[in-house]
Formats: C-alpha cells, structure tokens, sequence
C-alpha cells in the first residue's frame, strides 16, 4: 500500500505520539505505585490508552472511510479503559486515604503536562483527518493536558491541606472526561460510518 504524502507524515507523527505516551507511561505509573497516587495512576493508565490509539491509527491508514469508522467506535471503547481502572483505584483509596508527596504529584504531574501538550500540537493539523481515527488522538491528548494542569494543582492542594481528597477528586475528574472523549468520539465515528459508501 502507498501512501499519500500527507498520510505519510500523519504515520510518522502518530508512531512519535506512541513512542511519548509509552515512554512516559513508565516513568508516571512508577512515580504513581511509590507515593500512592490515584491521579497519576489514572493518568499513567491514560498513556497506555493513548499509545493504543495512535498504534491503531497507523494500523488503520489507508482503509476505507466505513472501516476508519469501526475502528473509531472501538477507539471510543478503549477511551473508557483509564476511566475503569481509575474507578476502581479511587474505590480502594476511600478504604486507605494515604496522602501522596505533593512535590512528587505535581513534578510528575507538570512532566506529564509538557507530554501531552507536544503530543496535542503535533496532532492538531490532523484532527480533522480520517475522520473520528485522529479526532479520537487529538481529543485525548488535548484532554489529557487539561488532567495534567489538574494534577500540578492537586499536589499544591496537598500540600497546603495535608489530605488525600485532592488526588482523589482530579482522578474521578479523569474518569469523567475520558468518558465526554469517548461520547464525542463514538457520535463522530457513528455519523462517518452512516454516510460512508459500504
């Protein structure tokens, strides 16, 4: 299959995309396991998700606009993968509310930041491209910054407050937009699949 120039850079960008949100996947569930953050343990299971998303994108270019739809409507499942497992941190953290090391929360948390919002200005001239493949990419990565910021503010929270309720709240705040990111995305891929010829 040969692709056209401007799906050849979308196919570098989105395997770049991957390789951040992978890399730093290590680096924030690691910090995420040693201070008992839920936010970060949400967000670093985000990384993951977003490092599927791109790896599907590129897998996908070059398919019909009907096939480019179903995979945009699996994507949108895949968006609720950080939301569930962010549920299930939160739930065991109302049993064991350990303060996590605010410095470390919102270290990471700024790393995370600068991650994401490289990730959402290199996708940014392609959100409109394929369809709901890289809408799906662009709106994660934008939303995952907006997480970010929440994050940097939590571990200040924390600090000042010395509770565990900060962390707690930005991680179910993750949760719900991840679950708007996949309503929206799940709605764009519907439509491209109705209108697409089969």
């Amino acid at each position: 299959m040969t692709l056209v120039p401007h799906e050849s850079t979308l196919r570098r960008t989105v395997i770049l995309v991957a390789l951040l949100n992978l890399g730093y996947f290590g680096i924030e569930f690691a910090v995420a396991l040693a201070i008992g953050s839920v936010s970060l343990f949400a967000d670093s299971i985000d990384f993951i998700e977003d490092t599927s998303v791109n790896l599907l994108i590129m897998v996908a270019l070059g398919w019909s606009a009907r096939n480019r739809a179903r995979i945009g409507m699996a994507m949108a499942a895949i968006l609720l993968v950080p939301g569930i497992a962010t549920l299930w941190t939160a739930w065991e953290k109302f049993a064991d509310l350990t303060i996590p090391e605010p410095f470390a929360l919102s270290l990471t948390g700024a790393g995370a930041l600068v991650i994401n919002l490289s990730c959402a200005l290199m996708l940014t001239r392609f959100r409109h491209h394929s369809g709901s493949l890289t809408k799906a990419a662009f709106l994660s990565a934008r939303n995952d910054a907006f997480a970010n910021i929440a994050i940097v503010a939590a571990g200040f929270v924390t600090a000042y407050t010395l509770s565990a309720w900060p962390d707690l709240i930005v991680g179910l705040a993750i949760f719900l937009v991840n679950l708007d990111a996949a309503r929206e995305i799940w709605e764009a891929a519907r439509e491209e699949h109705r209108t697409a010829r089969p």
